[in-house]
């Protein structure tokens, strides 16, 4: 997605949010070629559920090569004519492509100053399209800043309502392969993200 405002320094913590944001945007658009591998397996996990999240991934990358995760994801999101995983929010939520989700979608990106990235050939609901979006709301990369209510409000209108069913499916077909893994990711932080805006909520709304 193309940045419409300056980016401003953020906390760390931040920064780790958009950065697995990003992670995600990036593994769902185009499969990882081999230097991305290496920096993927150099990651390190922590005790919590997402470090062992982060750790499995690191494992899976370590045990392939950019060519076998290129087939894999060619047989799970391209395949011929049509891959295994239709990554759309119209596709789960309105039973087809280019449905009332995407037209939602696009209204919001109007309103909060999100232009479609130049040369960008799917339609913007896409998985990754979505979590790119996050990672610039979180960072103030658009005209909208980075305020959390306005991150809360497009991760409940655009995120929650389809992704846990769509990352059960890419668990389910990428078991044994380098996808499964993602999708774990992609469950795990999620979650993460859902309780923390939901405390938010609760706390604000308790003063």
């Amino acid at each position: 997605m193309m940045d419409t405002a300056p980016r401003p320094a953020i906390a760390a913590e931040e920064e780790g949010r958009a950065a697995l944001y990003e992670l995600l945007a990036s593994l769902l658009s185009a499969p990882p070629d081999s230097p991305a591998l290496r920096t993927l397996a150099a990651m390190t996990g922590g005790s919590a559920q997402l470090g062992h999240a982060l750790a499995e991934l690191a494992g899976a990358a370590a045990q392939t090569d950019a060519r076998t995760v290129e087939r894999e994801y060619n047989t799970l999101f391209i395949g011929l004519g049509r891959g295994e995983i239709l990554p759309f929010a119209s596709v789960y939520r309105d039973g087809h492509l280019n449905g009332q989700s995407l037209s939602r979608l696009r209204g919001d990106m109007n309103a909060l100053g999100i232009e479609r990235a130049p040369g960008q050939g799917e339609p913007e609901d896409h998985a990754a399209t979505l979590f790119a979006i996050m990672a610039g709301l979180v960072r103030g990369q658009f005209a909208a800043g980075r305020e959390p209510e306005t991150q809360r409000r497009f991760f409940d209108r655009h995120i929650i309502p389809w992704t846990a069913q769509f990352l059960t499916d890419l668990e389910a077909a990428g078991a044994g392969g380098f996808y499964g893994p993602v999708a774990r990711l992609g469950q795990v932080f999620l979650q993460v993200e859902g309780e923390a805006f939901r405390l938010t909520a609760d706390d604000r709304g308790a003063r």
